[in-house]
């Protein structure tokens, strides 16, 4: 399976800074499109913990250093390869806030985004939730209402188009932030490596 295909160039992406969640959500819309048969390749992972406070590299909010930057949580898209394609990984994630390659491969991006060899405090722990793209498409909804503050202006521009909703609901990011309850599977960062064969 050819990426180049399924997925736009990062220029040719839809993108709105500060809304990762929606940024994915129109990623996997993209693939639905191109290759619905393919969406269960591809994952959503939501990367927060119980604080909201998850420190990763490479993000291009922050200069080209050795700082992390600390989100209150992050989204991402994974495609796992047919095991005859030919690419040099199983994994690649799709980061539109990441100065790293994209796509990278996940073993690349987990070593220089979590930097799993060095040492946080518990708060800082990161936690990754893994959502199937089809869930997401059918449940996720968001009316941006988290990117306003109390007197209702907005803490970052919102995308242009309007807000993603369902049949039955209008906003529920909490769910998918959440590491404790929602859709989909969660992993600690040694979780995480172990079941998707990340050596560091």
């Amino acid at each position: 399976m050819d990426l180049g295909i399924l997925l736009p160039t990062r220029e040719e992406c839809t993108y709105t800074k500060n809304y990762c969640e929606e940024n994915v959500w129109k990623l996997c819309e993209h693939i639905k499109e191109k290759k619905s048969d393919f969406l269960d390749h591809v994952f959503v992972i939501f990367i927060s913990n119980k604080n909201r406070t998850v420190p990763l590299w490479c993000q291009r909010a922050q200069a080209k250093d050795s700082s992390p930057v600390v989100w209150d949580y992050h989204v991402v898209l994974m495609v796992k390869m047919d095991k005859n394609a030919q690419v040099a990984a199983k994994y690649y994630i799709y980061d539109l806030d990441t100065y790293l390659p994209f796509p990278v491969s996940l073993e690349v991006y987990f070593k220089e985004t979590f930097k799993p060899q060095v040492f946080l405090k518990s708060e800082f722990n990161q936690m990754l939730k893994v959502v199937s793209a089809i869930d997401y498409l059918l449940v996720f909804a968001s009316d941006r209402s988290h990117m306003k503050k109390a007197n209702g202006l907005w803490i970052a521009n919102p995308p242009t188009y309007s807000c993603i909703c369902t049949d039955v609901a209008t906003m529920n990011l909490d769910d998918f932030i959440s590491m404790e309850s929602g859709i989909g599977t969660v992993y600690n960062v040694s979780e995480f490596m172990e079941s998707f064969g990340i050596k560091c």
